[in-house]
């Protein structure tokens, strides 16, 4: 593996225009300013799909232009991981959203369970942009190929509609198989559905179970709900789910 690719810095951009592209807005301050960006420095570039070792080519202080060196090699396949995650206190949800996005979640949708707050399931949907520009600052930091998708805000019905192969629901209840124990042989990517503070009721318990969907424990010891997602998460992408 070349020693830039474990050294440099990582941006996103929307587009690759030929042999050129450019950075403007927050990501182009923080560049210009905070980095202070020279002309022929280099850097690595995604337009969330394919990335490239690009070089500076004119900076300002609201945009960074640049010159693409050559197309990076091809990073393995990420697994498809989807988790719903019941809405919980905004700075929580915040830092569940930065630490998934640097351990691989490939899409995240918040929840309006049962026991949502109200007052959150109603301010919901205007932090869904703050919610996508974490995870594309944490997909920069991670140095991820892609940023993970931030949805609108689902009801539980919604939720336990999706139809992945592999989908599990955590529950404190006892009775349910750890997640490790419970993962298929035969691995095409997996959803979790993360309750809020107090948990699922029985209401929901019953409707996803019947929508196909497994409870699973992550050990006897209760977690707060962000710390559920990350340890889920570590657990599956260790499993190596593809």
């Amino acid at each position: 593996m070349p020693s830039y690719f474990l050294a440099r810095r990582r941006f996103f951009v929307d587009r690759i225009h030929g042999d050129r592209a450019e950075l403007t807005g927050d990501d182009a301050r923080h560049l210009a300013r905070v980095l202070r960006a020279e002309v022929g420095q280099q850097y690595e570039l995604s337009d969330n799909q394919r990335a490239f070792l690009a070089e500076i080519s004119a900076v300002t202080a609201q945009r960074v232009e640049f010159r693409i060196i050559e197309p990076l090699p091809p990073e393995p396949p990420s697994p498809e991981i989807t988790i719903y995650a019941a809405l919980i206190k905004f700075d929580r949800f915040e830092w569940m959203v930065e630490k998934a996005t640097e351990l691989g979640v490939t899409r995240i949708v918040p929840v309006d369970a049962d026991r949502t707050e109200e007052g959150l399931a109603r301010a919901a949907a205007k932090r869904v942009d703050r919610w996508r520009k974490i995870a594309r600052e944490s997909s920069q930091q991670a140095r991820r190929l892609c940023i993970p998708e931030i949805a609108a805000p689902a009801t539980f019905d919604a939720a336990t509609s999706d139809s992945t192969p592999a989908r599990f629901f955590l529950d404190e209840q006892p009775g349910a198989d750890p997640l490790l124990q419970a993962l298929p042989s035969n691995r095409t990517g997996a959803a979790i559905l993360i309750g809020p503070e107090g948990g699922w009721t029985d209401r929901e318990r019953a409707q996803a179970v019947a929508a196909g969907w497994k409870p699973v424990s992550l050990g006897r010891l209760v977690l707060r709900a962000e710390t559920a997602a990350i340890a889920a998460l570590a657990i599956l992408g260790h499993c190596r789910l593809e």
